[in-house]
């Protein structure tokens, strides 16, 4: 197989060159590239905490019932482990707030420690793999109404706020540990089912919270890098949502924070692509989460379908690598929950490949020159270029199977390992 790879390769590096596209280039760029793994695909978003019953969702829904789900810390970082295995380039984890280990004793959210995710920073510097983080400001009693930082209760915005101020500190401390910018992510499930009276009253309470949460200075924000995340609607608000793009980008702006676009939180006809070169122009930074909507903000498994192509071709002709986090946020419980991650983190490595083989160059120089007729057959002549040698050249060069053959590695752990879980 190494044999053909070569050969193929060979082809298709002198077919980028005659496009003035340095495939050797691209490779080493598209492994140096960090992608951040979501550690809730493993386990279906459910967390580790004590189960508690009467819990809402707080829009957060993973559907499915393919076995082996992972049911505790140690089964999902033996999941990952096999995943990082699978993948070629640099990883990171990103661990969401509820993931704490706590062992039998009862810890709230708002007071969570460094100590209480010990087990996955040790995970984390044996891996020699980054951590991010995000506070879960849902499944809790205290979100059960639709509202956290928005809520008009001012107890229940303390709770929150000072969970938010817990995890600033574990995120720092991870960054600490391990010498590299732990990215630190908002994202809260406050909004309305149907049409509320007030829009302005939750919206106003939310800037109040964030700018408690972010008025903490013992929190070196270079080590601790906050993030905002908004949405167009989700379950249990498809009618309002307090934190909307327009109100997160408005409030990055202004707090100079990073703002993240997620694939899956805009109408299906929006592109955002189209997105990245606005906001760009204001913002120094963008986190960049990786989804498949299908109708909704339903979480599917990313493909390499148009929308995440697209996205990093836009990062790749704007020279803008530099100025992007990269991260998935996806989780599905209807298939093998490797094979998900896997299918996922190859897309959208496969996404940044081919955004570092497209020939910008040639092509914007024909659209500079007028010729508006070489700028459309060049992007269509693009499509049809080998890109996909070249990924396994890639893959070779990193160590981790090509094409297809990692599902025989899935289907061995499936029947040693998962498939034994109940």
């Amino acid at each position: 197989m190494a044999s053909k790879i070569t050969a193929a390769y060979r082809l298709a590096r002198s077919t980028y060159a005659a496009y003035g596209v340095d495939t050797e280039a691209a490779i080493k760029q598209a492994l140096s590239i960090p992608v951040s793994l979501h550690c809730w695909q493993a386990d279906d978003v459910r967390g580790l905490e004590t189960p508690k019953d009467g819990l809402a969702g707080g829009g957060i829904m993973a559907t499915g019932g393919y076995p082996g789900r992972a049911r505790n810390g140690d089964e999902m970082r033996a999941d990952l482990d096999l995943v990082l295995q699978l993948l070629p380039g640099k990883s990171r984890l990103n661990l969401h707030a509820f993931y704490a280990e706590t062992g039998k004793k009862v810890v709230d959210r708002d007071e969570l420690e460094p100590e209480h995710f010990a087990r996955w920073l040790s995970w984390a510097k044996s891996r020699r793999v980054g951590l991010d983080f995000n506070p879960t400001y849902f499944a809790h009693e205290k979100a059960n109404s639709g509202y956290t930082l928005s809520h008009e209760d001012k107890a229940i915005r303390r709770f929150w706020i000072n969970h938010a101020k817990a995890c600033r500190h574990i995120a720092q401390h991870f960054a600490q540990e391990l010498g590299k910018p732990c990215v630190h992510n908002h994202w809260i499930p406050d909004g309305a089912k149907d049409a509320p009276a007030d829009r302005f009253g939750p919206r106003a309470r939310l800037i109040e919270s964030y700018d408690a949460i972010f008025a903490d200075k013992s929190v070196n924000r270079k080590l601790c890098v906050d993030a905002v995340e908004g949405k167009l609607f989700g379950l249990g608000s498809e009618e309002y949502v307090v934190g909307s793009q327009e109100f997160y980008s408005n409030y990055a702006l202004s707090r100079d924070l990073v703002l993240c676009l997620d694939l899956g939180h805009y109408h299906p006809t929006e592109s955002v692509a189209d997105k990245v070169s606005t906001h760009l122009q204001f913002h120094k930074k963008l986190l960049l989460h990786t989804s498949r909507p299908i109708r909704w903000d339903s979480d599917h498994v990313v493909i390499l379908d148009d929308a995440v192509r697209n996205l990093f071709l836009e990062i790749a002709r704007g020279d803008a690598w530099d100025r992007v986090f990269v991260a998935l946020d996806f989780f599905d419980a209807s298939i093998n929950r490797i094979a998900a991650y896997v299918i996922g983190a190859r897309a959208t490595r496969q996404a940044i490949l081919c955004g570092l083989l497209d020939p910008s160059a040639k092509i914007q120089a024909a659209e500079a020159a007028g010729r508006g007729h070489e700028r459309l057959a060049l992007m269509e002549q693009t499509r049809a270029l080998p890109w996909g040698a070249v990924w396994d050249e890639l893959c070779e060069r990193d160590g981790v199977a090509p094409a297809s053959l990692w599902l025989k590695d899935v289907a061995r752990y499936e029947r040693a390992v998962t498939s034994k879980r109940s």
